[in-house]
């Protein structure tokens, strides 16, 4: 666990609600660093996620939430504390875009539903128009190409992350890993359908 997430995220209110409800609260992070840099087990865990949700708050307050998926890599390590991530041409209604001009702070989500493994991240955005850097939209382009366009380009200063526990995830697979699992069996069958050909022949 990353102290800095704790630190942000447990108010006051959040502690009295966990002293009404258990009887106690968590002990306090005062000593919390400033941010909580990436290490090589986020960003490897980050570089294998095809999707991912990431929430804002518009300006009247209320929480938005967003899915984004592509190839595996779309959500990019580009420092110790950098993210970034291409946007495509989508239904243009701007809702995350208009919500980080007038507050960036972000908050994502990563799932690897197999692994019952779960990363959520805290950081300040800011959104790029990829016509006036294009040194960066082939830098973040994602793997395999995508086929529409990179119209703006998602930073994301990192703050603070956490690890959840694997309680009550249901392990989802992709088609891609279904396919790989069963590529053996099929592999298998072929075989026997062979011999039996021959058998019979």
């Amino acid at each position: 666990m990353a102290d800095r997430f704790m630190h942000t995220v447990l108010t006051p209110a959040v502690l009295a609600a966990e002293r009404h409800y258990y009887g106690r609260s968590y002990p306090a992070f005062d000593a919390a660093p400033e941010r909580d840099v990436l290490t090589a087990a986020e960003a490897e865990f980050i570089a294998q996620r095809d999707s991912f949700y990431m929430a804002t708050v518009t300006e009247s307050g209320w929480p938005y939430l967003q899915h984004r998926g592509g190839a595996k890599g779309l959500l990019r390590v580009t420092g110790p504390n950098e993210l970034m991530f291409a946007d495509h041409v989508g239904n243009r209604q701007m809702i995350s875009v208009g919500s980080l001009a007038a507050n960036d702070r972000v908050n994502l989500f990563l799932m690897d539903y197999p692994a019952r493994e779960r990363l959520k991240i805290l950081g300040h955005a800011k959104v790029l128009d990829a016509r006036e850097h294009p040194d960066l939209v082939g830098k973040i382009a994602p793997p395999g190409g995508h086929a529409a366009k990179v119209e703006r380009i998602f930073v994301i200063d990192v703050l603070s992350y956490d690890w959840n526990c694997p309680k009550f995830i249901t392990p989802r697979f992709t088609a891609a890993e279904i396919e790989t699992a069963a590529a053996p069996l099929r592999a298998r069958i072929a075989e026997l359908e062979a011999q039996l050909k021959l058998q019979s022949s």
